[in-house]
């Protein structure tokens, strides 16, 4: 019954089936029978629990059941304090409203690897890096409570699930490892 952290590369769909032109976790990881405990899209890196334990994988993705998963954002502009209680805050993003989260402004992580292909650079417009926390995760998500808020997302990141992140678990994109069921618990 292994429990995967995978650090999902830019641009990988996070399915095993193969797609032309794509790469998928296929490309990465060669372990039977192991599927996402939850979804990262296309433009979105980082963290993504895989497992062969359905009743594992209900536990970890289930709405109820949750773990919380934070987030590094790049955001087009510079995020004040107003936006950010705005994000934090029930945001009503017209077919649904997000629970209470926690976001706060950070500096650009030193240890983030460099995306390809890079952001793009605009010298008249700055950009801020934020970092959420969720106990939901919904489609796109993140990326609909920042432009809600006039900050649309140029790079998003998963660097926590639960109680395992990328600074106890240090992974490339690209890479895995094994971790223990109690790992994730953020309670444990």
């Amino acid at each position: 019954m292994p429990l995967i952290l995978f650090n999902k590369p830019f641009q990988v769909l996070c399915q095993f089936s193969p797609q032309p032109d794509r790469e998928t976790l296929a490309d990465y990881l060669k372990i039977p029978n192991i599927y996402p405990a939850g979804r990262l899209d296309a433009d979105s890196e980082g963290l993504l629990l895989l497992t062969d334990d359905g009743k594992l994988q209900h536990q970890i993705a289930h709405p109820e059941r949750k773990e919380a998963k934070t987030y590094l954002v790049q955001v087009d502009g510079v995020a004040d304090a107003d936006a950010l209680a705005r994000l934090q805050a029930p945001l009503d993003l017209g077919d649904f409203v997000t629970k209470p989260c926690r976001a706060v402004r950070i500096a650009e992580p030193e240890w983030l690897w460099p995306r390809n292909p890079p952001i793009r650079a605009r010298a008249e417009q700055p950009t801020s890096w934020l970092a959420i926390t969720l106990q939901e995760g919904k489609n796109r998500q993140v990326r609909r409570m920042t432009a809600a808020v006039g900050l649309p997302t140029l790079r998003l990141v998963r660097s926590a699930i639960g109680g395992i992140s990328l600074a106890s678990h240090p992974l490339l994109p690209g890479e895995w490892m094994e971790v223990s069921p109690e790992e994730v618990s953020s309670k444990g």
